[in-house]
């Protein structure tokens, strides 16, 4: 029979009541002969294939985080909602469509293929954009909806600026009022072929595991792709080595899915057997995998949106630590010009000879503002300033909000990270940041005067320095193990980040004006953040992780 032949009969048989074995959603057969003929034919042959028609939507309204969903919006049903993470090149479409297709009810026999994603020919080999794609399935046959959640395809050309910007587009979705708040599966796309984890699979799945709460791991299942059906032997012991959190099966395993992604190559008659087999195994995975899926409990989305808040303020914290670090030591240098002064002319004012027009200048700290290049607002976005503390709350990283009591350091209207944690309604998001720096200034006889009468209270100003800092580096301390204690998956922040507030922590130690005590619990903790940044390096077997651009670095924020 030829391939025209074949399809013929195909049609015809959809035409006819087909039996349909009943999967845990209760699909009835779906009328797709008339779904053909109304949609868009992209690929003749066996089997054709048909991109599905969506409404497509903005969720962010910038279409950085969109929803496209196919059939009638029914709230009498249930809806599973499915993530899907992985590296580029592992055939997160192809999965996705094969769900699809089973959700409708396409059979072998059909001949036919949908697709509800839209890729070009370049998508293949990389992702071209961060955008997060929701694709919502709602059919009059099923007796709930299915809702897929894709994430861009990690680790590709667009660089891990491209990478931060999901973890923000995610915040947003789950953030969102009419965004998504609940979640039954978390699913993490590994070839078959794969003997190990690659660094950045590592760094793919520590990242967007760490967003989520502790109560997600037994939600976490894995796909794997361009599989032969064969038992992948290989890949669960990848998974056991890097210690991947996930469900696990009667026999302890890793709870896992296997795919051959060939679904949709157009074939010859001869080959009919094999991709025949090729069909089989998907369709027996995704009923196995919806069958399992009913037995998940549910999980609710605020404990994840907990810590991607708590991950951008401890972001926030640090750059705003190290942002005020700058200015109380420049205001240190000021106290030091004017002590040197004090120094070199004590004995002329004791002896009241100075004279009138005596001036000195010192270099005296003061807040500036400064555009951000337009060539770096791709990667950093705007920044959130405190027009009263004149700080930089949030940058780089604060990328879109609806209003500035959304950005992700407000909580209760109310910033988490300037100084005086003032009102939303005071702060900007703007294109430029606040920055110390120092203008010369011509002080006078009575100046010096003045600093003669107030030298107890300069070095009293100079001790409060340090004391400021030192509930600075308190309060980004703090941050970083709730952040340890409430992420399923300890979070890696960039290099930088830890040595840092390690940096700052060994030298408030050694402080001799500070207490003892102070000093003792300082070296304590820096130790611990040591062994915390030694422990996540061992666990990427060596990779080196990005520095920071921004909140909204999966590897350090978000």
């Amino acid at each position: 029979m030829d391939p025209e032949s074949s399809i013929r009969k195909g049609k015809k048989q959809l035409a006819s009541t087909r039996s349909c074995n009943r999967s845990p959603f209760d699909i009835e057969p779906f009328p797709i002969s008339k779904l053909i003929e109304e949609q868009l034919l992209i690929k003749p042959g066996l089997p054709e294939n048909y991109l599905l028609p969506t409404k497509k939507t903005s969720i962010d309204g910038k279409s950085a985080v969109r929803r496209w969903t196919f059939g009638k919006r029914d709230e009498s049903k249930s809806t599973k909602t499915i993530l899907i993470v992985g590296e580029t090149g592992t055939g997160k479409s192809t999965l996705i469509n094969t769900m699809v297709n089973f959700m409708l009810g396409v059979r072998w026999e059909d001949r036919i293929w949908f697709q509800i994603t839209e890729e070009d020919a370049r998508s293949q080999a990389k992702s071209q954009t961060s955008a997060i794609t929701v694709y919502e399935l709602f059919l009059e046959t099923s007796s709930s909806c299915l809702r897929i959640i894709d994430t861009p395809g990690y680790g590709d050309t667009g660089g891990r600026e491209s990478d931060q910007q999901i973890a923000e587009h995610l915040n947003v979705l789950f953030r969102s009022e009419d965004g998504i708040h609940e979640i039954d599966a978390v699913g993490l796309v590994v070839k078959a072929s794969q003997n190990r984890l690659t660094d950045f699979q590592h760094y793919i799945f520590d990242a967007v595991l760490s967003l989520f709460g502790k109560d997600i791991e037994r939600n976490i299942v894995t796909f794997i792709t361009h599989s032969d059906g064969l038992p992948a032997a290989n890949v669960i012991n990848a998974l056991k080595d890097a210690e991947v959190p996930c469900a696990k099966d009667t026999r302890g395993k890793p709870l896992h899915f296997m795919f051959n992604n060939r679904q949709n190559e157009t074939y010859e008659e001869d080959q009919e057997v094999a991709y025949q087999g090729f069909w089989n195994l998907g369709y027996r995975s995704v009923e196995k995998f919806f069958s399992n899926l009913e037995e998940f409990n549910r999980v609710d989305l605020q404990m994840t949106v907990g810590v991607l808040r708590d991950r951008k303020i401890l972001e926030a914290c640090v750059h705003n630590l190290q942002d005020a670090i700058e200015m109380e030591e420049l205001k240190q240098n000021e106290l030091k010009q004017t002590q040197t002064v004090l120094d070199q002319n004590r004995g002329k004012y004791e002896k009241k000879v100075m004279a009138k027009d005596f001036t000195y200048e010192v270099e005296e700290p003061c807040r500036v503002e400064k555009p951000i290049p337009v060539s770096k607002w791709k990667l950093t976005g705007q920044a959130m300033c405190c027009t009263v503390c004149k700080e930089n709350c949030h940058y780089p990283g604060c990328w879109w909000v609806r209003d500035n009591s959304w950005c992700s350091v407000m909580e209760n209207y109310f910033c988490k990270t300037c100084t005086g944690k003032c009102h939303f309604s005071v702060h900007v998001k703007w294109n430029q940041t606040y920055h110390s720096s120092t203008k010369k200034v011509r002080k006078t006889a009575d100046d010096l005067k003045d600093a003669y009468e107030k030298e107890e209270e300069s070095k009293t100003a100079l001790l409060n320095t340090k004391i400021k800092m030192c509930n600075l580096l308190e309060e980004a301390y703090q941050c970083i193990m709730e952040l340890q204690e409430m992420a399923l998956k300890k979070v890696a922040l960039s290099t930088d980040v830890y040595l840092g507030v390690i940096k700052k922590m060994e030298e408030a130690g050694e402080d001799t004006d500070q207490p003892q005590e102070s000093r003792l619990e300082m070296k304590i903790k820096a130790q611990t953040l040591k062994e915390i940044k030694e422990a996540s390096h061992k666990k990427e077997g060596g990779l080196v992780l990005p520095k920071c651009q921004g909140a909204a670095a999966l590897s350090c924020s978000s």
